[in-house]
Order: C-alpha cells, then sequence, then structure tokens
C-alpha cells in the first residue's frame, strides 16, 4: 500500500473540525397511537443521539397531536415534535438516518435556516441605515405660495346647442 502524504493526513484529522455548526430546524411526525410514555423516551432518544453526535438544542418542542394535511399510510392524525438545533452535518445526517429507520416515525423534514437568518439580520441592517440617514433639508425661505385661483365655472350644454360638423346636405 502506498503511503500517504502528511498533509492530506493532516487535514483528513481536521476535516471534521473545519465545518462550522449550522442552524436547523427538523420537524418530524410520530405515530397517533403510539403512548406517551415511549414518544417522550423516542424524543429523548433522539436529542441523545444528536447532542453525542455533535449537535447542542436550541430548542426541543412538542407542538401535540395535529390532523394531517393527507393520508399518510393509514394515519390521518399525528404528533409533531420540533427540534430547533445547531449542529455540523454529520450530526443532522446520523439525526435523520435514525428518523428513517424509526418505524415509530411518519414524516420527517429537515430545514437549515442560517441562510434565511443571515438574509434576514443583513435586511435589518440595511432598514436601520437607511432610518439613521438625515432625510435631505427643505429649502430655505421658499416664496410663499399664491392663493389659488377659483376655478371657471362650467356650464352644462345640451348635445342640440353644439355645431355640427357634417351638416347634412340639402336637397
Amino acid at each position: 500500500m502506498p503511503a500517504r502524504p502528511v498533509t492530506l493526513l493532516v487535514w483528513e484529522r481536521n476535516k471534521k473540525e473545519c465545518y462550522m455548526p449550522r442552524t436547523y430546524e427538523v420537524m418530524f411526525i410520530l405515530r397517533p397511537d403510539l403512548p406517551s410514555e415511549e414518544a417522550d423516551q423516542l424524543v429523548a432518544g433522539l436529542q441523545n443521539i444528536a447532542t453525542h453526535a455533535g449537535a447542542s438544542f436550541r430548542q426541543a418542542e412538542r407542538l401535540g397531536k395535529r390532523r394531517l394535511a393527507y393520508e399518510i399510510g393509514r394515519f390521518r392524525d399525528g404528533e409533531y415534535v420540533l427540534f430547533d438545533l445547531e449542529a455540523p452535518p454529520e450530526a443532522v445526517r446520523e439525526l435523520e438516518r435514525r428518523l428513517r429507520v424509526t418505524e415509530s416515525v411518519i414524516k420527517y423534514l429537515t430545514v437549515r435556516t442560517d441562510e434565511l437568518e443571515k438574509r434576514l439580520a443583513q435586511d435589518r441592517r440595511h432598514r436601520e441605515a437607511r432610518a439613521r440617514r438625515k432625510p435631505a433639508p427643505a429649502p430655505a425661505a421658499a416664496a410663499p405660495e399664491a392663493p389659488a385661483m377659483p376655478a371657471p365655472a362650467i356650464e352644462p350644454r345640451s348635445p342640440l346647442d353644439e355645431p355640427q360638423a357634417n351638416p347634412e346636405p340639402q336637397a
């Protein structure tokens, strides 16, 4: 087996450290017939898995049982759970893998929210900068406006008073 260059070994060793944690929202739906104790254990287990993989939770919220928009499998209802976390991509991949193979999870969705937060912060900074700008100075000593002239009175006319453009030829 050929020897690997030292620089490649150092890069591979530090590969996990070069990822900055990103912000994600993971929402998943649990089966409605799952007992409350089992659902609590499942949610705690998934949190534990993500934490050991390098994630830090900002919020873990159980949104309760709700009606689904369409039937998934044979279920019309489901218990929604939302995780808001900061994690490296490996931790999210592991969490998604666990969600995929867990039979109690009907559906899941992961959304990366850090790009959205950056864009909102940038928009907020632009709005604040625009508000801080001084308004243009008003023209100094502007001449007072003359009073407006009253509009001339318009008399209604009947169509018979108007001259015709094409008079009919007389025979």
